[in-house]
């Protein structure tokens, strides 16, 4: 079982067209926060990463938001968190931000949410991480991902056990089940492998 004290969410600056997303997130900050887990994540005030620090923050939990210096404006650094880092990079911000995170949740999200989902699975099949990677599938906003993964491994480019690299749930109560079952990480970040 994997010890998790910083969680980190990676999810989108927008809040979306779907009430229900808003309201995931609200409940994952606020259960991160009565767990005394603190959140690690893109370091905005707006759109889903706003409403899931603030959650965090108003049940009295820690936030440390990781932000490159070109979009410390467009997102709207959030000034009232536990910590914010600027950055000079976005390679930098998942560099930090995996190094300091215990495991992984994904929150429904854009082009950027994609980018680093598929990017921290990547690490993982490549051995540079061995941390939890959990995908919270709200309403089923990432059947798809889920689906292009199935066509991958179906395709010959990927080995079946690839799917075994994240878990997917549909509830933010699944979302800790699951991480309560991840095995500990057999592998450490090697930043120097990044």
């Amino acid at each position: 079982m994997t010890n998790i004290t910083a969680l980190c969410v990676y999810c989108g600056s927008a809040v979306g067209n779907d009430p229900a997303h808003r309201a995931a997130a609200e409940a994952l900050g606020s259960a991160m926060a009565r767990r005394r887990i603190r959140l690690v994540y893109g370091g905005g005030r707006v759109g889903l990463m706003g409403v899931v620090a603030d959650a965090v923050l108003k049940g009295g939990g820690q936030v440390t938001g990781i932000i490159p210096e070109h979009l410390e404006r467009r997102e709207v650094g959030h000034r009232e968190i536990s910590e914010l880092r600027v950055v000079s990079s976005m390679h930098e911000r998942k560099r930090i931000m995996s190094e300091i995170a215990d495991g992984f949740v994904v929150l429904p999200g854009g082009l950027g949410t994609l980018d680093e989902t598929l990017e921290i699975v990547t690490w993982r099949q490549l051995g540079l991480h061995d941390k939890p990677i959990v995908i919270a599938d709200i309403g089923g906003y990432w059947r798809p991902l889920a689906a292009l993964v199935d066509a991958v491994i179906a395709g010959g480019f990927a080995r079946p056990d690839a799917r075994k690299l994240f878990a997917v749930a549909d509830s933010i109560d699944g979302v800790f089940a699951a991480l309560a079952a991840a095995p500990a990480p057999r592998v450490t970040v090697d930043a120097e492998r990044l």
